[in-house]
Formats: C-alpha cells, structure tokens, sequence
C-alpha cells in the first residue's frame, strides 16, 4: 500500500520549543532517500538539518524559509509518486485541525536531568529509553550531556541510554580530585554502579572517549563495547591552543572563536550557545577544575595517556569515528588503528561531529551497538 509520510519538528534537547527554518535543501517533487537533509532548522541554541528517515518524493512543503514552528509541528510530506494529490491534501489536513503544541496542551518535557550523589560529589545525569543494553554518553573536555542533543533520542529508541555530566562540568561537583584520567574513570564506573548497570556500551567524544578507554583499560567487565568519536587518548598531538583559549576565555568576544574551531560549519555557533558555556564557566569552582583537568590531562600542550597499544589487546568491540576537518585532534590519529577497530572518517565534518553530522553518526551508533 502507497506511503504517507508526515515529516515534523524535531525536539533537539530538553529546552527546545521551537526552531526557525532557514533553508530549503528540497523542493516538492524531488525524490528522497533516508538520511536526506531537505531543510535546516535553527534553535536559540544551534542550527541542525532535518534528516528524513523514509524514502519517496517530497510531495508537500507547509513552511516557507524564516517561518518559526514549535516543536511536533508539520513541515513537509513524503509520499510514494503514485498517491494522489487528494490523499496527500487529506493527510496535512487532518495533521493540521488535531495538531495542538505541546506547550498549549501543557504537556511536560519528558524525562528530566538528576542529581544523585557518587563517592561525595553530585553528579547530573540524563536517562532516556527503558529497554535494550544500556548506552552511556560521556561528553568532551568543557561539555556537558547537551553535547548529545542530536544523539541521545535517537539511541533511546532502542536502548536504555545515559548521559552525564562529568567532574567539573556542567551541573556536576566542580570537585575533580587531583584532574587525572584515572579519578574520571572511577566516578563514571561508580556512577554504573550506582544506577544498577553492570555493563553498558561506552559512547564518548573527545575527553570522554579517553574516559572510555581508560574503563575497557581497568575494568573491561563494565564496557560492551567503546564507541569512540574525535577521541582524546589515540595520540600525542592536541590543539592546546583552543585548550588554553577555552579556559581562558571570560568574555563572549574570546570564547565565540574559541568554540567556533569545534565545527568546520562556524555558523552553527549561536550567540546563544556561547551565553550558556560562559554562564557555565562563571560558575564557582569551574575554573580551577578546568585549569588541573588542563594541566593533568594535555601537559605541556600534549596529551599524557594513550591506549593505542591496549586496543591492539583488547577483545571489547571498538568504532572510531572522526570528523575528517577536526581542527583539535587531527583525523589522522585514527590512521594506524588495529585490524578488529573499525574506523569511519565523515570528511565535511570538524570536532562536533556529532552534531554537524547527526544522522550519519546515529546510524553507525547505532548499527555497531546492534
């Protein structure tokens, strides 16, 4: 039977109740594939493309480029060539007389971010998905578990799936010991402990892909397998420009360029994403925690640990991915791995790629976790 597909707003992190659509990348009557980005939305916080997960042609286009939408609202339809134009015209009819916002039907946000308490320190997480091995998200080096927006739900769908904020970061404890790799590694196995997962499917970008290895590294009973992304610990050479910069930074006018050497697209940078890290790195506490996590991990402008030689050993299941324009640890420090890891280099994207190449990244989560 002919397919009819409504394509809406999707909600990008926990704050989001509308987004702006900024550019057609489709026009009615071109055919799509799943994966296709047909528009870009943009946020208070960033700007994303709208992926379709079907495939067809694009039949309808019910926003123009600069109309604001709130979250669930319809945007386009895709449809098989052969359904009439009077089935498609019922379709956006019906979505548009029962389609209420979810702010005016006063519905909540979902689940929300909690603290619990691990070996002394708050530690905020995010928990979203109930069924299927666990996933934990663990971000970057001045992140938090927004860093995951893109990412996080599309998991959920078929896994019970994690994400925290690390020692020092976002709403955490600013307490991070004595900032070595090692002190990480042990809160975030607690932290497994403590929710009841006895192992789980490690995803982590930069930082946190180092926090990942040095688990598989001390108690690979714990790790499924490692999902690695821009990862920290895989080479000598890091950007300590940016790092120095970042810590540094107590203005927008130095953090914007700061960030924006973390995407190869620099217009997805809002003003509005640099008001948050700035308001995060105000916080009491944050900059010392920064400043020994800094000068601990990447002494001398160079990463200390590396664990090339362990995933020559280890039989835990590893994907690294790397964004192939990473301006703060270069792409080619995924040359070289072992034979068993399994390396995909997206070339258009830079550090985040989790974000600027959201659906790519997903599929190949999610296909490896399986």
């Amino acid at each position: 039977m002919p397919a009819i597909h409504s394509i809406t707003v999707p909600k990008w992190g926990l704050s989001m109740e509308k987004g702006r659509l900024t550019a057609w990348h489709r026009q009615v009557g071109d055919r799509v594939s799943p994966g296709d980005e047909i528009c870009d939305v943009e946020t208070d916080k960033i700007s994303g493309g709208l992926e379709v997960n079907v495939g067809g042609v694009l039949r309808r286009q019910l926003a123009q480029e600069g109309d604001e939408l709130p979250v669930g609202a319809l945007v386009a339809v895709v449809a098989d060539a052969e359904v009439p134009e009077a089935e498609v015209d019922a379709v956006v009819a019906a979505f548009q007389a029962s389609f209420v916002p979810a702010a005016a039907a006063g519905e909540g946000e979902g689940a929300q971010p909690q603290k619990i308490e691990i070996g002394g320190r708050r530690i905020r997480y995010l928990k979203r998905g109930e069924r299927g091995d666990p996933v934990l998200l663990l971000h970057g080096f001045g992140g938090d578990l927004g860093n995951w927006l893109f990412n996080h739900d599309a998991l959920a769908d078929k896994h019970a799936v994690y994400a925290l904020d690390l020692p020092g970061h976002g709403e955490s404890s600013k307490d991070v010991g004595a900032g070595t790799l090692d002190e990480l590694a042990a809160v975030v196995t607690a932290f497994l402990e403590t929710v009841g997962v006895e192992s789980a499917h490690l995803v982590g970008h930069s930082l946190g892909g180092a926090v990942a290895l040095a688990m598989a590294s001390s108690t690979p009973k714990r790790v499924r397998s490692l999902s690695l992304i821009c990862s920290a610990g895989l080479g000598r050479e890091i950007n300590a420009g940016y790092i120095d910069g970042f810590v540094r930074a107590t203005t927008r006018n130095a953090l914007r360029p700061c960030v924006a050497q973390l995407y190869a697209q620099e217009t997805l940078v809002t003003r509005q994403l640099v008001d948050d890290l700035l308001k995060y790195k105000r916080l009491e506490g944050v900059d010392a925690a920064l400043r020994k996590l800094a000068d601990n991990l990447f002494p001398g402008g160079t990463q200390r640990s590396l664990f090339r030689d362990a995933l020559a050993s280890t039989r835990i299941p590893v994907l690294v991915v790397w964004g192939g324009k990473d301006r703060i640890i270069p792409a080619s420090q995924a040359d070289g791995l072992p034979g068993h890891v399994r390396v995909e280099v997206l070339p258009d994207a830079g550090h985040m790629v989790q974000v600027e190449a959201a659906g790519a990244v997903n599929r190949l989560l999610a296909s490896f976790i399986r």
